[in-house]
């Protein structure tokens, strides 16, 4: 898969709502990421986030990703096959090991930021 060949409207990554309180436990869709690099470390830094957001101070490895898939949410990326970030081989890492902010910083990557942008201007 090539970062050349994105799908009209560009990557698109979903948003899991792990706690079950989303239809079909499908929270949101982001589109218009204009690279799969680019989708996966957005992928990746908003289940960081996620992570942390479920860490509580005293909790072993184990128990936040408990907590992880009992108020959390995961991203994939949309129609990328083997080439999307997935967060099974890294979450026990996530949880075992503290974020700092730039792990975290998922904002930085979301293409709707530029749009905000444009509506706080006007």
């Amino acid at each position: 898969m090539s970062d050349l060949f994105a799908p009209p409207g560009g990557w698109r990554v979903r948003i899991r709502d792990l706690s079950g309180g989303a239809e079909d436990g499908i929270s949101e869709e982001i589109g218009g990421f204009p690279t799969l690099m680019q989708a996966n470390e957005f992928a990746r830094r908003y289940v960081r986030d996620s992570v942390e957001l479920c860490r509580a101070g005293g909790l072993t490895g184990r128990e936040v990703i408990d907590a992880w898939f009992a108020f959390g949410e995961d991203a994939e990326v949309v129609d990328a096959g083997e080439s999307g970030w997935k967060s099974g081989p890294e979450i026990a890492l996530f949880a075992d090991n503290p974020a700092n902010r730039h792990d975290r910083n998922w904002r930085a990557l979301d293409p709707r930021g530029d749009e905000q942008d444009e509506e706080d201007e006007e």
